[in-house]
């Protein structure tokens, strides 16, 4: 029987293999088929770019163009994995359509801005220490569940420690 499909969404700052993303990759490779994508590079965006302007092209277009690559490259069933703007980019791709049985979203703080769910298995995280994480009442109103891991930051998904928990999840 062939493994499920896992795609692997990178943060804002994207790259090729970034190490991070192997605490992920190493955990999870036994029981799916995975696939990172770097979106910067599915954006067109370039990675010399400082953060605040990084940032600007995927709110100005570039979230748009994952978006239609992601629907182009993905026809059969996935779950997906996103980090940062990644999981942003996953949320508002499973509402356009993309084939989604399970989204797992870490640190996307522009999901406060959310008001649509898509219709998947959701699991959210965030940490304590993140100031734009959504607010109880946005979970509540979005019927979600979602975990905060204590005294953590934004970037709680660059620790191994931390991938370990979010991974427990999806096997």
């Amino acid at each position: 029987m062939p493994k499920p499909r896992l795609v692997i969404l990178s943060d804002l700052f994207g790259g090729k293999n970034p190490e991070w993303i192997k605490h992920y990759t190493e955990i999870l490779e036994s029981d799916f088929d995975t696939q990172y994508y770097d979106i910067l590079q599915l954006a067109g965006i370039s990675p010399d770019n400082d953060e605040a302007n990084i940032h600007s092209q995927f709110i100005n277009g570039g979230i748009d163009n994952v978006i239609k690559a992601l629907l182009a490259y993905e026809k059969k069933e996935i779950t997906i994995l996103g980090f940062s703007i990644g999981g942003t980019i996953a949320w508002k791709a499973s509402l356009k359509g993309l084939n989604v049985s399970q989204l797992i979203a870490v640190s996307s703080t522009r999901l406060r801005f959310e008001t649509k769910t898509p219709n998947c298995k959701i699991k959210l995280y965030f940490g304590e220490k993140d100031l734009k994480k959504p607010d109880p009442k946005w979970f509540s109103d979005l019927k979600i569940a979602g975990e905060i891991l204590q005294n953590e930051s934004h970037q709680l998904y660059l620790q191994q420690k931390n991938a370990f928990v979010i991974c427990k999840n999806l096997r």
